[in-house]
């Protein structure tokens, strides 16, 4: 029991300097409680002043690019998620636009903007001001009034060759904007001449309403002969020398056909999957049935 005594017995000189951190430690405790603000609050105060006008500045700033950015005109054919968002479109009206604009189509005025989009007249209203349209479109806009007497009806004969005209003559005669005209020859040369006037609806970019002006003075006269291919009994060599056909689209219509023993209207490949429809009436003048 001795030795276990011994062993918790504290000399002297360490039971004072204990007792002596004990009174220390209270009269910290003491101070604190009698001196709780002894931290300068004053100085406090001040950087909190100057804290508050830094975030009022950066706020005011925050609201005035915001009212500038608003102001900016823009194409509404380049509206992003934020830009929709700031002008107050919902996502579905969004959606519709990129839906739009998915399939290569372009937005030239207010009114097809509202058809495109479906969004309300009292938001058309406060956004449309802000719409910038590219130069060729005013023009185009410019010479809508006078369409019947620009481009009357002419007969075949009277008709200019699609195959023959030129780049430059369709941005003078009918206002095509000059990389439409481009892609328009660039797409007859790869196709090695137009067989039909469907076939500038493939050109990317070129819109409904100029390529009625263009075939109203235009039309395929001279055309190279073509053989027409009986898809039904066609290779997949022979398949793909149709132009709007690849390799893999190729041998997935030659499978369709052996399954099915055949087909009886081009509409039917609509059901082989990834194929579209689209553009079959372009598609069915290479081939035939029988």
């Amino acid at each position: 029991m001795k030795s276990i005594k011994s062993h918790f017995e504290i000399h002297r000189r360490f039971r004072n300097g204990i007792l002596l951190l004990a009174i220390l430690i209270f009269l910290f405790l003491i101070a604190l409680y009698l001196y709780p603000g002894s931290v300068n609050n004053s100085n406090n105060f001040e950087e909190l002043a100057k804290f508050q006008i830094e975030i009022d500045s950066l706020k005011e700033e925050v609201i005035k690019k915001k009212k500038s950015y608003k102001l900016r005109p823009f194409n509404p054919n380049f509206i992003t998620d934020y830009k929709g968002y700031t002008l107050g479109m919902s996502t579905e009206e969004l959606d519709r636009l990129y839906a739009y604009r998915k399939n290569n189509k372009w937005i030239n005025s207010v009114s097809e903007f509202k058809n495109v989009t479906g969004v309300s007249d009292s938001l058309l209203a406060v956004i449309s001001p802000l719409f910038k349209f590219p130069d060729w479109v005013k023009k185009n806009k410019g010479s809508n009034s006078n369409k019947k007497s620009k481009y009357p009806a002419k007969s075949f004969a009277q008709k200019g060759d699609l195959n023959v005209v030129t780049s430059s003559e369709l941005q003078e005669v009918i206002g095509v904007p000059d990389f439409i005209a481009e892609r328009i020859i660039k797409h007859r040369n790869n196709l090695e001449g137009f067989i039909s006037d469907l076939q500038l609806k493939d050109v990317r970019g070129l819109y409904e309403n100029q390529r009625n002006k263009i075939l109203a003075l235009y039309t395929v006269k001279t055309k190279k002969d073509i053989e027409r291919i009986n898809i039904n009994k066609a290779s997949v060599k022979e398949l793909m020398e149709v132009p709007y056909f690849d390799f893999e689209t190729a041998l997935d219509i030659k499978d369709f056909i052996e399954e099915n023993n055949g087909i009886s209207d081009f509409k039917e490949l609509g059901k082989i999957e990834g194929f579209s429809l689209e553009k079959i009436d372009r598609i069915a003048l290479y081939l035939i049935l029988n």
